[in-house]
C-alpha cells in the first residue's frame, strides 16, 4: 500500500519537473559511480588469463603463490593472504614422486644476458613438450655446453651467455622455431641458480619422465586421464604443492596483481565512493522534500493524513529513482571502460584480461539509487506528515532550528569517533597509521553530513562577521545564511566531501614522493648506478651489487595481524661507502647471512627492535626469521629491508644483482650507467602510477562531489525566485541582490574550504608522520587550484541561475 503510486504524486513530477531535475540528476551520478566501482569489483573478482604457458599440459603441479598467515586468537582466528612478490617454487624431489603418474616434465624459465641480443628467457628443452616449439634443425641438447638457440643471431655457432650463475660458454647444437634459448633439463636446473626448485612440474600423458618420443592417446579420453592423474597428483604431493587444471592453469603472476588492483579499486575505494554518494543524493532528495514543505503543509491543512504524505513522498521516489539509476548506469559504463582502458595502458591488467559487464552491479546501482531516494524522502517527510494541521502552515513558513533528535547524537558521536581516530593514527605507525587515519576522514565527513545545519550555521556565524565589512549586500548575506542553515548544510557538505578527500588522496602521494626523493638524493653515495650489470658485478673494485626485489613481512599482532610487502634490496659488499640509510640504531657493520637491517616503519609495525628477530617471507615465500642488527630512517627512499645478498640466491627470479653502485670512475660495458639525479628520477618513473591512481580517484570523487554541490546550490537559486524577486519590490536593484548572492556563495565556498582542508589535515598529518616522519606536503599551486576551482563552483552555480530568475522576461 505505502509503494503504490497515486495521482498526487504523478502531477507532481509531471506539472512540476524542475523541482525533481535536480533530484534525477543527483540520483544519476550515484547510479553512474556506483555501478562504475561495481564493474570494476567484479571485473577483478572474474580477472582471467588464458593458460598460454601451460595450455597443452593437462594437469600442473606449482606452487601456491600466495603466503598465508593465521591472525586473530582464540575462537576469532582467521588467515590473511598476499601474493608473493616473485615467484614461487616446487621441490625439485616431487619429480620422483610425480613421474609413476605419466610424463612428469620439469619447469624452469629464467633470464640470462646474450652479447648480441640482450636479455632473453631460457629454459629446459623438455618444457618444449608442452610449449610447442619445434625444432628448425640441428638437435635438441643433451649434454652439459649445449644449447638450442632460437629468434636473431641463431645462425651462430657458439656463444657466451651471462646466467644466474655465472658466464658460461655454450656450442650451439640446434635452431628452434620461436626466440629463445634451451638447454638440457639437468643443466637447466643447474644455471637457473635454485637447483633444488622448479617453477612447475607439467604432468602429460604418455611414457615416463625422460621419455621425449611423444605421447599416446590417454586411455578414456584426455579428459578422464586428467580428473585421474589430478587426483593422484593431488595425494602424491600431499599439500606441499597445488595441482592445477584447466583455467587455474595461467599462473601469470600480474594476474593476482590486477585482481588486487581492480578489487581494491571496485572495493575499498567503491566503498567510500558508495557511502559519499549515497549521502550527497540522500542530502539532495530531503532538500527537494524540503523545499515543498509548503505543499506538504496545505495538505495537512486540507485533511491529508500522515501515510499519505508519506506514500506522496515514497511514490515520487519510486517514479524518480529506477529512471535516474538506469541512465546513470550508461555514464558508469564509459567511466568503469576509461578506467580499465587506462590500467591496461599501464600495465596494471594484462592485456588478456577483459573488462566484465552483467546486470549485477547495474541492478545494484540501481537499487541503491531507489533505496537512497525512499530513506532520505522517509527522513525528510518525517515532520510535515506528523505536524498538526493547524500548525503546518505556520511551521512550513520559517526554518526549524531546533537541532534533531536522531541526527545530532549520531553526528557528535562521529565527531568524538574521528577525534578518537585522529589521536589513534596519531599514536600508530606504517599500515596501523594509515587505517585510523582512514577511518578519520570517513567519521569526520559523518559528522559533517549529519550535524550540517548546526555546523553551516557555525560557519555563518563566524565567516559571517567579515561580511559586515561589505555593506548591505554582505551583511544580508551573512543573515540570510544564518536563518536558513540547512538550505547552506545542502551545498556545504558536498564542497567539503570534495575538499577533503581531493585533498587526503593527492597530498598523501605528494608527501610521499617529496619524502622518497630526499631520502634517495641524501641517502644515495655513490656517483654511479649501473643498471643490470650481471653476475659478475660483485668482482668490480670499489662497488658494491645490489639485488632489488621485495620481501613479505607480518606485521602487529592479535585481530591486528597483517601481511604486505615491503622493498628490499640485497647487497654485497660495504653499502656504508655507497649508501646512508641513516641508521639510528645498530650498525651495518654487523649485516651477514642471517642478519638484517629494517626500516623504523617495518621495526614499528612489527613491534621489534635491534636484536630482536623478526619473520620475512624472501621472494619466493620462502620463510626466515633473521636477527635485526641495524634499524634506519631512509627506507622510503632506498629500501625498507637490506639484507646480504647471499639470504637472497636461489629465491629471485633473475638471480643476480640489478645494479651496481659505484664510487668513483664508473667502470665501462657492465650496463646502462646514471648519476645520482638520473637515478632518483628512474626511481619516481616507478611510483607514476600510484600518483596516477590518487589524482585518478581524487578526480573521480572530488568531481562528483563538484558536481552535486553545483546541482544543489542550482536547486536552492532556483527555489529563491519567489524571495529574490520580493527584494526587487521593495527597492533592491538587480546589482545589489547578485551582490548579496555573490556574497553568500563565496561564504559557502569558503567554508567548505575551510572545513575540507581542517579534515584533510587532521588526516593527512598523523598518516604523513607516521609514513615518511615528516609533515604533509601541500604543493601551493595545487591547494590553490582547489581553492579556486572550490570557489568557482560556487559562484556559478549560484550567479547563472540567479541571473536568469532576475531576468525581465522571467519575472
Amino acid at each position: 500500500m505505502l509503494l503504490r503510486t497515486n495521482g498526487l504524486a504523478r502531477a507532481a513530477v509531471r506539472f512540476r519537473p524542475s523541482a525533481f531535475a535536480g533530484t534525477l540528476l543527483a540520483l544519476l551520478m550515484t547510479a553512474a559511480i556506483v555501478s562504475a566501482c561495481g564493474i570494476l569489483l567484479e571485473t577483478g573478482a572474474r580477472a582471467s588469463v588464458p593458460p598460454t604457458r601451460y595450455a597443452e599440459a593437462p594437469v600442473v603441479v606449482a606452487a601456491d603463490q600466495r603466503i598465508h598467515v593465521r591472525a586473530g586468537g582464540g575462537e576469532v582466528s582467521y588467515e590473511v593472504s598476499t601474493r608473493v612478490p616473485e615467484r614461487a617454487r616446487v621441490d625439485a624431489a616431487l619429480l620422483e614422486r610425480l613421474a609413476p603418474l605419466g610424463r612428469a616434465v620439469p619447469d624452469v624459465t629464467f633470464p640470462v644476458r646474450d652479447g648480441a641480443n640482450g636479455t632473453v628467457e631460457a629454459a629446459g628443452w623438455g618444457s618444449t613438450a608442452f610449449t610447442g616449439t619445434r625444432l628448425g634443425h640441428g638437435q635438441a641438447p643433451a649434454a652439459a655446453g649445449e644449447v638450442v638457440l632460437g629468434g636473431p643471431g641463431a645462425d651462430r655457432d657458439r656463444l657466451t651467455l651471462d646466467t644466474p650463475v655465472g658466464e658460461r660458454e655454450f656450442r650451439v647444437v640446434g635452431r628452434a622455431d620461436a626466440p629463445g634459448v634451451w638447454f638440457a633439463d639437468t643443466e637447466a636446473r643447474a644455471l637457473s641458480g635454485h637447483p633444488d626448485a622448479l617453477d612447475a612440474i607439467a604432468l602429460l600423458p604418455g611414457g615416463a619422465t625422460g621419455d621425449t618420443t611423444g605421447t599416446t592417446a590417454p586411455a578414456g579420453g584426455e579428459a578422464a586421464w586428467t580428473a585421474r592423474t589430478a587426483a593422484a597428483a593431488a595425494q602424491a604431493v600431499d599439500g606441499r604443492a597445488q595441482v592445477l587444471t584447466g583455467a587455474d592453469r595461467a599462473t601469470d603472476p600480474r594476474l593476482s596483481g590486477a585482481q588486487e588492483t581492480l578489487t581494491g579499486l571496485g572495493g575499498s575505494f567503491g566503498g567510500v565512493a558508495t557511502l559519499v554518494a549515497v549521502f550527497t543524493a540522500a542530502g539532495t532528495v530531503a532538500l527537494s522534500v524540503g523545499q515543498r514543505s509548503r505543499e506538504y503543509a496545505l495538505l495537512r491543512a486540507v485533511g491529508a493524513t500522515p501515510r499519505q504524505i508519506r506514500r506522496t513522498v515514497a511514490t515520487e521516489a519510486l517514479l524518480v529513482a529506477p529512471a535516474a539509476g538506469a541512465l546513470g548506469c550508461l555514464p558508469g559504463i564509459a567511466l568503469a571502460s576509461w578506467w580499465f582502458g587506462e590500467l591496461k595502458a599501464r600495465g596494471a591488467v594484462p592485456a588478456p584480461v577483459e573488462l566484465t559487464v552483467s546486470w549485477i552491479p547495474l541492478l545494484s546501482a540501481v537499487g541503491i539509487a531507489v533505496v537512497a531516494a525512499l530513506l532520505a524522502g522517509w527522513a525528510a517527510s518525517r515532520r510535515p506528515a506528523r505536524i498538526r494541521p493547524g500548525q503546518a502552515l505556520a511551521e512550513a513558513a520559517v526554518e526549524r532550528i531546533r537541532p534533531g533528535r536522531v541526527r545530532t547524537p549520531l553526528g557528535l558521536a562521529a565527531l568524538a569517533g574521528g577525534t578518537a581516530c585522529a589521536g589513534l593514527a596519531a599514536g600508530s605507525s606504517g599500515e596501523g597509521a594509515a587505517d585510523a587515519a582512514l577511518g578519520v576522514v570517513m567519521l569526520f565527513m559523518l559528522a559533517v553530513a549529519l550535524l550540517g545545519p548546526m555546523v553551516a550555521r557555525a560557519c555563518a556565524a563566524v565567516l559571517g562577521l567579515p561580511l559586515r565589512a561589505a555593506g548591505a549586500a554582505g551583511e544580508l548575506a551573512a543573515a540570510n545564511s544564518r536563518t536558513n542553515a540547512r538550505r547552506l548544510a545542502s551545498a556545504l557538505t558536498p564542497l567539503v566531501l570534495a575538499m577533503a578527500f581531493a585533498s587526503t588522496l593527492v597530498f598523501l602521494h605528494t608527501s610521499q614522493d617529496r619524502a622518497a626523493v630526499n631520502q634517495q638524493r641524501e641517502g644515495l653515495l655513490a656517483d654511479h648506478v649501473i643498471s643490470d650489470p650481471g653476475s659478475g658485478a660483485g668482482t668490480v673494485p670499489g662497488g658494491v651489487a645490489v639485488t632489488r626485489t621485495a620481501v613479505v613481512t607480518p606485521l602487529g599482532s592479535g585481530d591486528d595481524r597483517r601481511i604486505e610487502a615491503v622493498s628490499a634490496q640485497g647487497v654485497s659488499g660495504d653499502l656504508a661507502t655507497v649508501q646512508d640509510l641513516g641508521v639510528r640504531e645498530g650498525g651495518l657493520d654487523r649485516l651477514a647471512p642471517g642478519r638484517v637491517a629494517v626500516d623504523r616503519t617495518v621495526a614499528e609495525s612489527a613491534g621489534a627492535g635491534v636484536g630482536d628477530r623478526i619473520d620475512l617471507y624472501l621472494p619466493d615465500g620462502t620463510r626466515t626469521t633473521p636477527e635485526i642488527v641495524a634499524v634506519y630512517t631512509r627506507g622510503l627512499g632506498l629500501a625498507q629491508v637490506t639484507l646480504p645478498a647471499a639470504d637472497l640466491a636461489g629465491h629471485t627470479t633473475s638471480g643476480r644483482p640489478t645494479e651496481l653502485l659505484v664510487k668513483g670512475p664508473a667502470p665501462e660495458g657492465l650496463g646502462p650507467v646514471a648519476d645520482r639525479e638520473g637515478w632518483a628520477v628512474a626511481q619516481s618513473v616507478e611510483r607514476d602510477l600510484n600518483a596516477w591512481a590518487n589524482t585518478t580517484m581524487a578526480a573521480v570523487l572530488g568531481g562528483f562531489a563538484v558536481l552535486a554541490a553545483a546541482n544543489t546550490l542550482v536547486m536552492t537559486v532556483l527555489d529563491r525566485r519567489r524571495e529574490l524577486r520580493m527584494l526587487r519590490l521593495v527597492g533592491s536593484t538587480r546589482a545589489q541582490v547578485l551582490r548579496m548572492l555573490r556574497w553568500e556563495a563565496l561564504l559557502i565556498s569558503g567554508s567548505g574550504v575551510v572545513l575540507g582542508s581542517v579534515i584533510a589535515l587532521a588526516t593527512l598529518v598523523p598518516l604523513t608522520r607516521a609514513l615518511t616522519g615528516e609533515p604533509p606536503h601541500v604543493p601551493p599551486l595545487v591547494y590553490g587550484s582547489f581553492v579556486a576551482g572550490a570557489l568557482l563552483v560556487g559562484l556559478t552555480a549560484t550567479l547563472l541561475p540567479a541571473r536568469r530568475a532576475l531576468s525581465p522576461a522571467t519575472s
